[in-house]
């Protein structure tokens, strides 16, 4: 794979616990290649349990491209939390990292593919 990916936080996490599939996969994408929401960053550095979990997290994102969020993508967050936070249940975390992905044109890696599916503007990818 030599496209550019945004991974979802549960991706990010599960690289964390040294889930093997993960890994694998994060390998053959390559860190390069991978980008993550400002929000992916702010729920890491938030679920650290102490500040020596939180130096390891930022030691090992420090290679990644980190997405901020814009004007546009909060425009469009807001737009998807309109069409669904109520029908589908999408949280302001989710609809950021969503908005990141399609703001900048690259697909959205994630394990949780049964909360964006129904983003049609979202290319998803998922194991």
């Amino acid at each position: 794979m030599e496209e550019t990916i945004v991974c979802d936080t549960n991706i990010i996490i599960e690289v964390f616990k040294k889930n093997h599939e993960a890994l694998s996969l994060i390998e053959k994408i390559g860190k390069g290649n991978i980008s993550i929401s400002a929000v992916t960053l702010m729920e890491l550095y938030f679920g650290a349990l102490n500040k020596k979990e939180l130096e390891r997290i930022k030691k090992s994102l420090s290679g990644l491209t980190i997405l901020s969020i814009h004007e546009s993508t909060t425009s469009i967050a807001l737009n998807l939390i309109e069409s669904f936070s109520k029908s589908h249940g999408l949280t302001i975390p989710d609809a950021l990292i969503a908005s990141t992905a399609i703001d900048n044109k690259l697909p959205l890696l994630t394990y949780n593919t049964k909360d964006f599916k129904f983003i049609k503007n979202l290319q998803l990818v998922s194991f």
